[in-house]
């Protein structure tokens, strides 16, 4: 009887450090979660904001009567399709990040061909206005240089926990998946220095 009650007391003090564990692994991983969650927020917002300098830089250009046409059609089509985007937070998989990424990366690269365009454009390029967009959008390019670097960061730390044994015991039964990263391109982790293709 005695024996028996130690046993049961044993099996009793097991499943009790297991429940504690379990409890605690998960609330770790929550938090893990909700970091990664409140970092591509962070990724968004910065997006959000570059994408509303967009117009504002159009309407500048435009005031240029024989820019090209095609490059501000560029921007704008990229922009408007880059806004359709979007990406449910608890839901960071690998296909959804690389169409978020492909939009942002095509909005890049008509930004890209309109400031290089802009060169051309003496006039342009002394406009107040136009130096404010300048600066603004190189201050924003760092932000989500920054911010997606501290995205991967999250992830990364996010990954390699629900990986670890035992917290991938209770990953699996609470259904904490991997999420994915944004891809890296050599020259990826610093912006691009806007200075360039506004030389003053």
């Amino acid at each position: 009887m005695k024996n028996s009650s130690i046993i049961l007391g044993v099996v009793l003090l097991l499943l009790a450090i297991f429940f504690m564990n379990g409890c605690s692994t998960r609330n770790s991983l929550v938090d893990m979660d909700v970091k990664v969650q409140a970092q591509w927020h962070q990724v968004e917002n910065q997006y959000q904001r570059r994408s509303d300098l967009i117009p504002n830089l159009v309407a500048v250009v435009q005031n240029y009567a024989d820019f090209e046409k095609s490059t501000l059609e560029g921007v704008i089509a990229a922009r408007a399709k880059a806004t359709q985007i979007t990406i449910d937070p608890s839901k960071l998989d690998e296909a959804s990040i690389r169409k978020f990424q492909q939009a942002q990366g095509a909005v890049s690269s008509s930004l890209g061909r309109l400031l290089a365009v802009s060169e051309n454009y003496p006039q342009l390029k002394a406009n107040e206005n136009f130096m404010g967009l300048q600066t603004q959008l190189e201050g924003t390019e760092n932000r989500i240089s920054t911010e997606r670097m501290a995205f991967n960061e999250a992830v990364q730390q996010y990954n390699a926990s629900i990986r670890r044994f035992p917290a991938n015991i209770w990953a699996g039964m609470f259904g904490f998946n991997q999420k994915a990263f944004f891809e890296m391109k050599e020259g990826a982790d610093t912006a691009p220095d806007v200075n360039k293709l506004f030389k003053k």
